[in-house]
């Protein structure tokens, strides 16, 4: 499957609860960290949620 990297660019302190927990599921544990993940539809949709928070890299 492909694949897509993700980095975290903004902070997801004084953000909504559900925010908090997209963040977390998606597998961030702090700041500019960046992780890869399969390109899936719950995912890409989890990425969609946080879209200001998350960067696309690639």
């Amino acid at each position: 499957m492909a694949t897509i990297k993700l980095k975290q660019i903004k902070s997801g302190i004084d953000r909504p609860e559900r925010q908090k927990r997209t963040l977390r599921a998606l597998g961030f544990t702090k700041m500019n960290q960046t992780i890869e993940k399969e390109v899936t539809p719950q995912i890409l949709g989890m990425v969609k949620k946080v879209a200001h928070l998350v960067t696309v890299i690639e």
